[in-house]
């Protein structure tokens, strides 16, 4: 379910986007709504995944604990999958990867409103770059995994500040 961060206002809508919605994306939505908080960016914030697996579940546990360990509580998150709606819903659809931005965009209707990236485009001189899934991996490939998330995420915030400010002027 989306959260919105601050007082809604409807223009800012962020949704992460990996495989399974039970590792990256919500760590990124965790990570990305802290940062909006201390930020002040009001906004709604999300998650999905382009693929069915974990439909209903809660995210992964090492995924829980590397975001805990950063202060950041996931665990009231639930994975879906990505629906038509949430090309209306979301100002952004940012991938965790290129073959889930290719995914993204192969559903995307013809009249989709939201700007689809992948976060690492947020990074300058790091556009293009995917953040690893840590699925396969141990606590440690998660807290790397959240590490490279964070600066996306750091980023993206810093972007939508100033298309926010921009659009106000």
């Amino acid at each position: 379910m989306a959260a919105v961060v601050g007082e809604p206002d409807n223009s800012v809508g962020v949704l992460f986007v990996c495989l399974g919605n039970i590792c990256r994306s919500p760590m990124a939505e965790g990570a990305f709504r802290a940062a909006a908080q201390r930020a002040g960016l009001t906004c709604t914030v999300d998650s999905a995944g382009t693929a069915a697996y974990h439909l209903g579940l809660p995210p992964d546990t090492r995924a829980v604990t590397v975001a805990y360990s950063h202060g950041v509580d996931i665990t009231t998150q639930v994975a879906r999958q990505l629906e038509r709606d949430d090309f209306y819903r979301f100002s952004h659809i940012i991938a965790l990867d290129r073959a889930n931005l290719e995914g993204i965009r192969a559903r995307a209707p013809r009249d989709a409103s939201a700007r689809l990236a992948l976060l690492m485009d947020a990074v300058e001189g790091r556009e293009g770059e995917a953040v690893a899934d840590p699925y396969y991996g141990d606590v440690s490939t998660f807290e790397a995994t959240w590490q490279l998330i964070n600066e996306g995420v750091k980023a993206l915030i810093e972007q939508l500040q100033r298309e926010t400010l921009a659009t106000r002027l």
